[in-house]
């Protein structure tokens, strides 16, 4: 089979599968998109939704980042990367649930795209008041829910590296993510130890904000 493709934007979500690919330890290409000029229509065919991550494994195409990284940790299954477990599985997908639809969709996608939720742009402050708070709710109910330093067993999984995405975020945003989130920030101090996601941060020539000390 060919080479799969994974098409990103540097920082964007597609950091959490562009983690994955390399800590499933499978050989790939990408192709890399800007985010801020936005979806190239020559590209619409590739994926209709005009957004990244798309991922293409052999004659399939593959979007959103849940589905994404399931195809990837099904390509290398002995990394159990979706959970040991088949109640670790069912934890993964709870978190991806959550993590795609409110703490992106919902709160950064209104901190960032308030134009997704409405055409009137005198609503647009309201709606980034409406995400910052939920980003707040958000990244305070992750730091609740933490036990150690992975979201699900005691492993590293494809749940931290789409933490790592939105931690990443939060201090972008200018949360002070180290003093407010501990127990978030232990979560990520031990992903950024990994080969994976320092190989996948050098290949989008992105910062993190702070020191990995």
């Amino acid at each position: 089979m060919t080479e799969p493709i994974l098409w990103i934007a540097p920082g964007a979500c597609s950091l959490a599968p562009h983690i994955l690919i390399h800590e499933a330890e499978i050989d790939f290409k990408t192709v890399v998109l800007s985010a801020k000029a936005g979806f190239p229509e020559e590209y619409r065919h590739v994926n209709p939704k005009a957004r990244v991550p798309i991922f293409q494994l052999g004659d399939e195409t593959i979007t959103e980042v849940p589905a994404i990284m399931t195809a990837i940790s099904q390509l290398s299954p002995n990394k159990h990367l979706l959970g040991k477990t088949n109640l670790e599985i069912v934890r993964t997908y709870e978190w991806f649930n959550w993590i795609s639809g409110t703490l992106h969709g919902q709160a950064f996608g209104g901190l960032r795209r308030p134009s997704r939720f409405s055409d009137d742009p005198q609503t647009y402050d309201s709606i980034k008041a409406k995400g910052k708070k939920t980003v707040e709710e958000s990244f305070t109910y992750i730091e609740e829910n933490l036990k150690g330093n992975h979201a699900v067993g005691d492993t590293f999984t494809a749940v931290d590296a789409y933490l790592l995405v939105f931690y990443r975020w939060g201090n972008e945003t200018g949360y002070d993510m180290r003093v407010k989130y501990p127990k978030f920030t232990g979560l990520v101090m031990e992903a950024l130890k990994r080969d994976s996601v320092n190989a996948a941060i050098e290949d989008e020539g992105i910062e993190f904000w702070f020191a990995k000390s």
